[in-house]
């Protein structure tokens, strides 16, 4: 049986280089994990709301609920496509028209950051849609900015960027033309 010396030179500075190594670890994942200066449940509790209103607010674009969308968009909320931008007027047409229809999202990451009453998502997408009458799977990074005003959250402005990455979502047995 072999005993190990502790105070054997080498054998501390292992130990030591090693518990700086997951001290440091864990202090950097805690410094990701939120902005300086945030209350952590009540931030937390806000964060979980606008993730989960961004994923309510996918479905009724999904659905074509333009009811829904019209009381969540702000009336100076602008939008930002590829094809070009505008106001919450021709958004809501355009989902009501079918002009586009986004038809399913599958979002692999999404982070919220809050500033007082504003906030900022950004959401990881490939979004399957109907533009023109055409199925088209894209990657996207999705930035939505809240507004809180009276205690609820309204939308100022979507924007999709597209990615470079490739489509992740299945699209097998679906005519869609994947891009990027």
């Amino acid at each position: 049986m072999s005993v190990i010396n502790l105070h054997e030179p080498i054998n501390m500075k292992k130990i030591v280089i090693g518990l700086m190594l997951c001290i440091t670890s864990v202090q950097l994942v805690h410094a990701q994990a939120k902005l300086p200066g945030s209350t952590l449940i009540s931030a937390v509790k806000e964060e979980q709301e606008l993730l989960d209103l961004s994923k309510t607010k996918c479905q009724w674009m999904a659905d074509k609920n333009v009811e829904s969308l019209k009381g969540l968009f702000d009336e100076k909320c602008v939008f930002v496509h590829m094809g070009g931008s505008w106001g919450k007027t021709q958004e809501l047409n355009t989902i009501k028209g079918g002009f586009i229809w986004y038809k399913k999202a599958e979002v692999y990451g999404a982070s919220v950051n809050i500033f007082g009453n504003t906030a900022i998502l950004l959401n990881d997408i490939d979004l399957l849609a109907v533009v023109g009458g055409k199925e088209v799977v894209h990657a996207f990074m999705v930035t939505e900015v809240y507004l809180k005003e009276n205690g609820q959250w309204k939308m100022g402005s979507l924007t999709f960027s597209t990615l470079v990455r490739p489509v992740k979502m299945n699209t097998i047995g679906q005519p869609a033309d994947a891009k990027h």
